[in-house]
């Protein structure tokens, strides 16, 4: 694996740290069918400190699947300039920036975005908005009633996407129960599936602990685009 970084602006000018994890040429992984899809990881939210170290865990471990991953500080994490928003809106000029980015060069027309915590709203709403995205993974959407006073706005976006979606999340997720999250996606428009982890909560599926297993099942769901 190899990693590089390089910075990406936005529409309106803000300048995002990013950084490129790239499979080596030795890697011997053949089951997967790689194509030439590029995973963008969209990190837990900014204004509790959410930065991309906590994705280059599942970056590396893509990487080493024979992937190219992507992850990124959005605006007022770590080096990325501008300032966080409470809702997450601006946001995702930040996301559609960097798939922009990554179309461009790496010349790649198949983006999978993968948004942990608040960055799976994040996501949600940027979906729709790139072309490239031919599916969604979402591990810890924060569905529940407390935290849609910040997010819910995105929820539409994503339920409303004919695109392929998966749902990860804990049992014991502090933020969504197994009941809200299935009442949500009774709703939602086109292949949508869900994994659940036993007792894990959200922060404890958030962790280094589990990364392993978040790259299986996205390696598992490009391979079944």
């Amino acid at each position: 694996m190899s990693r590089e970084t390089c910075t990406v602006e936005t529409s309106d000018g803000i300048a995002l740290d990013t950084r490129i994890f790239k499979p080596t040429t030795t890697t011997t992984t053949t089951e997967v069918p790689k194509g030439n899809i590029v995973i963008v990881l969209i990190h837990p939210y900014s204004v509790l400190g959410g930065c991309q170290g906590l994705m280059k865990g599942m970056a590396r471990g893509l990487a080493n699947k024979g992937f190219t991953a992507i992850t990124f500080d959005m605006r007022g994490a770590g080096k990325s300039t501008g300032r966080p928003s409470l809702t997450g809106f601006s946001e995702v000029k930040d996301v559609v920036a960097v798939c922009k980015w990554v179309s461009q060069n790496l010349s790649t027309n198949r983006i999978l975005l993968v948004g942990s915590s608040a960055g799976a709203p994040i996501a949600g709403s940027a979906v729709d908005q790139i072309e490239e995205a031919v599916g969604y993974v979402s591990l810890g959407y924060p569905f529940g009633l407390i935290a849609s006073i910040l997010f819910g706005r995105h929820h539409k976006a994503i339920l409303q996407s004919p695109k392929p979606k998966l749902f990860v999340m804990g049992t014991k997720d502090g933020f969504t129960s197994v009941k809200q999250l299935e009442n949500k996606l009774k709703s939602a428009a086109g292949r949508v599936e869900t994994y659940l982890i036993e007792g894990v909560s959200h922060f404890q599926m958030e962790g280094p602990a589990h990364d392993a297993q978040m790259v299986d099942l996205i390696v598992g769901f490009i391979a079944s685009l």
